[in-house]
């Protein structure tokens, strides 16, 4: 849109004779022409707004204090009027009436003209009943249809071919049908066509066993710079130069040999070219979503000036920070007991089979558990994932040691729902559960409190009135945060005051972006939960504009299925007349309403009744949000969804889905040209991810879109909008290591034995060495492999990433082996102490550490480098120039061999 606005409203007016003074630039195209619209129904709606601005600066009147591009504007407006010069929204839609159109996006027109007809049917409903289906297979092939029947497994075939056989009583083999081996959703009848297909999974009445496809194996290690793949004009932050503009990559070359490097604009049209090798000093650009960073000067010392400035602002937050962790590491907490028989029989009865990541975390809490260090633990995992069972193992394992558990959850719904679940799960095991929240009454709460106080109640579910001053626990051992991302600043810090000694664990779906943040500094230790269960479909999310047709159709269609709706609307002032609504849109159907402020009793008994089944439509407000666990339901429609924040929208999405039945949630929302920037990538973000596990990517956007706080407080960073988020993360990474080296040397004595004195090693060359264009074609796949590789930190990620690249691409070509083997040799240098490399005109240049004063010339390593240089003479040499100490190797022509000399120094 924006680009065929720009076009329509500033055209290049010398272009134009008298004769066309009332055109558009529609005009001039041909009518074979072909336009793609992106929301084609907000197009009349933008360019009017434009020309409304035009109208407003031409005219002397006041403008709104949005319009951005005014200057502009007023300098293109001179002595013609608005009407003259520009088109209005009407008149471009009439024109492209006569053109080809392609729309595209969340909205798209319908024509309501076009009918098209599909002249099939489902597949029959056998019952497993295999006479009724040879009668079908002969009725149909009497009729001349072909017959398919669909099956992921060859020995199912073999065995319902086998079943016909022997009902006709055939002693040879009879083709019923052509198998094919492969699954699909349902079975069906195209009459046009003549043919029919079958599926083995509703011949027997089974549930539909489905594969998700699976992507290459990515590291454990997720990292926000992973997300987000770079588009020329996007804004990126250069560790050492700055805020830089990316302009594509470029092929350089270097004494005839081809390089390939990455152009950064910065101001006054000033370029840098950045080595392919030093990518992981470059991050993208990301603060408060929507606004653009001023491009920093190359030459300037401003730059160095505003890092500098931040590492101090900085270091006061990583103080706090560093005796949080200290105060923790150093408290003794309690050590729990080896797993016992009760455990492992708790864990048995699991009726699911574990996911890997789930067993892994579950692992994760246990040695955090059976640890003297209190644990601080984050379970970071996509709603449905089983972070619950996680929480529920830990809890029994802290009651079998004769330790309470507290449970903190954001809603008294949530509280309700944890307390049947934990119940049911632990049923016919010695523990005590209880639960407190306002559907109980005074006298109820008290006594629980009571039997708290006096330790006969072993786990105790609540809101936050559970941390609050009349709540005394007889001996707390593990404190489980459900959804922490709903607890205010204020909750925290009573939780921070309880946490001191006791372990915690938090659960979350979204982590906001300080929790996640503060997790990815190793501030606590973090377990992501990213495979999803077997047979979990992702949520068919759409967006659209209030349309009673298609609120109409989703209730419809969800019942058909035997299946409930959530409809969620979250104003309680007219949430009746939303009942009505939905009512005289399906009649017959069974609405309950629950909201917040209802009598708990009331609200408790609808959600009950909701359950069983006697509502198909439950219209709330957002207490459905957390947690909630119906698997009946599986369709979900949120109104007015703009008004709601993105890690809400995840959130309510994950209420449906929870079973293997295709989930559904639709968005409603008033026109996009309407909404604010900010509310648009919101819901687009959703749209965005929609898969499986993309609840930290939606965290991560969140981040991107919000900007990020304060790691320890209530107030914004503002100077994270000055540098970019993944910068300051680095700042911060470098304030912290230099507090641990001085201020808190004592804390950090065993962590600081080993001590690197390189961080990094930068490497240079005049070799080819790159990824071809023969080799990938994209620019932007180029850039993904680039980055990719430049963050591997060990052996183990550099082989799988050969493998996927020979498995993507085929035989990987010898400037991409030598670009491979330069991370290797980069990681020997940093080990030896090397700051930057060099190979050029056949000589491999190593820069030693360049403070002269560093411990590191005492070491063993140092004395190495010696030796092999004193026992080399011929091709070696150690020299100081310009203050620094330099290793010179002459003969080395390739990486292969620059790796070798370094291997060679290390064995020494």
């Amino acid at each position: 849109i924006e680009k065929l606005k720009d076009i329509i409203l500033i055209p290049n007016l010398q272009d134009f004779n008298e004769n066309y003074e009332r055109e558009s630039i529609l005009q001039f195209l041909k009518n074979k022409s072909t336009i793609w619209i992106e929301e084609e129904h907000s197009l009349e709606e933008k360019i009017n707004a434009e020309y409304n601005k035009a109208c407003d600066v031409f005219y002397g009147q006041k403008t709104s204090p949005n319009a951005s591009n005014i200057t502009e504007l007023q300098q293109l407006i001179t002595n013609d009027n608005p009407e003259v010069l520009f088109t209005k929204g009407e008149e471009i839609i009439s024109q492209l009436n006569n053109l080809k159109t392609i729309s595209f996006g969340n909205f798209i027109k319908k024509n309501e003209n076009t009918v098209i007809e599909f002249n099939t049917s489902p597949q029959p409903a056998f019952s497993k009943n295999f006479d009724m289906l040879l009668k079908d297979i002969n009725n149909l092939k009497s009729e001349n249809y072909k017959i398919f029947c669909f099956s992921e497994s060859k020995k199912q075939l073999e065995r319902i071919q086998s079943i016909l056989n022997d009902i006709q009583q055939l002693e040879e083999d009879n083709s019923n049908f052509i198998p094919i081996n492969h699954s699909i959703q349902a079975g069906f009848i195209d009459k046009d066509l003549k043919i029919c297909c079958y599926t083995d999974h509703q011949i027997f009445e089974r549930y539909h066993r489905f594969r998700l496809r699976e992507g290459f194996a990515s590291s454990q290690a997720l990292t926000i710079k992973e997300l987000y793949d770079l588009k020329p004009g996007d804004y990126v932050t250069h560790i050492n130069y700055g805020i830089g503009r990316f302009d594509g990559l470029e092929i350089i070359d270097n004494n005839g040999k081809q390089q390939e490097a990455m152009r950064l604009i910065y101001q006054n049209g000033d370029l840098l070219y950045v080595s392919i090798h030093s990518l992981h000093r470059i991050s993208k650009y990301s603060s408060k979503d929507g606004s653009q960073p001023t491009l920093s000067k190359l030459g300037s010392s401003s730059w160095n000036k505003l890092k500098e400035k931040t590492k101090s602002r900085v270091k006061d937050i990583a103080r706090e920070l560093i005796k949080l962790y200290a105060e923790r590491k150093n408290s003794k907490g309690f050590q729990y007991m080896p797993d016992t028989y009760l455990q492992t029989e708790l864990e048995a009865s699991f009726m699911y089979e574990d996911t890997a990541d789930q067993l892994k975390a579950t692992v994760d809490v246990k040695r955090d558990m059976e640890s003297e260090t209190p644990m601080d633990r984050l379970i970071c995992g996509d709603v449905g994932f089983g972070k619950t069972e996680i929480a529920i193992r830990a809890a029994f394992k802290a009651v079998c040691d004769s330790k309470q558990v507290a449970v903190l959850v954001p809603t008294t719904v949530l509280a309700l729902q944890h307390y049947q679940t934990f119940c049911k799960r632990l049923k016919g095991f010695p523990v005590n559960i209880d639960y407190i929240n306002r559907f109980k009454s005074q006298k109820e709460q008290k006594k629980t409190l009571e039997e708290l106080k006096n330790g006969h109640v072993d786990i105790i579910i609540g809101t936050h009135s559970i941390i609050g001053k009349n709540v005394t626990f007889k001996d707390l051992g593990l404190l489980i945060i459900d959804e922490e991302q709903k607890f205010g600043v204020s909750a925290k810090e009573k939780l921070k005051q309880l946490q001191t000694n006791v372990d915690t664990l938090t659960l979350t779906a979204t982590p906001i972006p300080r929790t996640l943040q503060f997790s990815m500094m190793g501030a606590r230790d973090m377990s992501i939960i990213k495979t999803p269960p077997p047979n979990r479909q992702p949520v068919e999310t759409e967006l659209h504009t209030f349309n009673p047709e298609i609120i109409r159709d989703a209730i419809q269609y969800e019942l058909a299925r035997d299946g409930q709706v959530f409809f969620v609307h979250n104003r309680v002032q007219n949430i009746q007349d939303v009942c009505d609504m939905i009512t005289s849109y399906v009649p017959g159907v069974r609405v309950g309403v629950a909201h917040g402020q209802m009598d708990g009793k009331k609200l408790e008994q609808i959600m009950l009744d909701f359950i069983d089944e006697k509502y198909d439509v439950l219209l709330s407000t957002t207490i459905i949000e957390a947690g909630l666990d119906i698997q009946n339901a599986n369709t979900i429609i949120i109104n007015e969804a703009q008004n709601f924040g993105l890690s809400d929208l995840h959130q309510l999405r994950g209420r449906v889905g929870r079973s293997n039945k295709k989930a559904f949630c639709y968005l409603l929302s008033p026109p996009l040209a309407t909404l604010s920037d900010e509310a648009r990538k919101r819901l687009r973000a959703l749209e965005d991810f929609s898969d499986l596990g993309s609840g930290f990517n939606i965290a991560l956007r969140d981040l991107d879109i919000r900007g990020a706080g304060n790691l320890l407080g209530a107030e914004q960073s503002g100077f994270i909008n000055d540098i970019g988020f993944e910068t300051y993360h680095k700042i911060l990474d470098e304030a912290i290591l230099e507090l641990k080296e001085t201020e808190f040397k004592d804390i950090f004595e065993g962590e600081l034995k080993e001590k690197k004195f390189v961080s990094e090693c930068t490497f240079e060359s005049d070799l080819e060495i790159l990824i071809p264009y023969e080799y990938v074609d994209s620019s932007a796949e180029r850039i993904s492999l680039y980055t990719e590789l430049d963050h591997i930190q060990n052996e183990e990620g550099l082989i799988r990433f050969t493998n996927n690249i020979t498995d993507r691409f085929g035989q990987i070509p010898p400037q991409t082996e030598d670009l491979i083997n330069t991370m290797r040799l980069r990681w020997i240098a940093k080990d030896l102490g090397f700051e930057k490399i060099t190979l050029k005109h056949k000589i491999m240049t190593a820069y030693l550490v360049s403070n002269q004063d560093s411990e590191y010339y005492q070491t063993d390593t140092f004395m190495k480098i010696i030796r092999f240089a004193a026992s080399n003479q011929r091709r070696c040499k150690v020299k100081e120039l310009n203050g620094k100490n330099i290793l010179y190797v002459d003969a080395i022509t390739n990486v292969g061999e620059a790796l070798k000399i370094l291997n060679k120094i290390l064995e020494i």
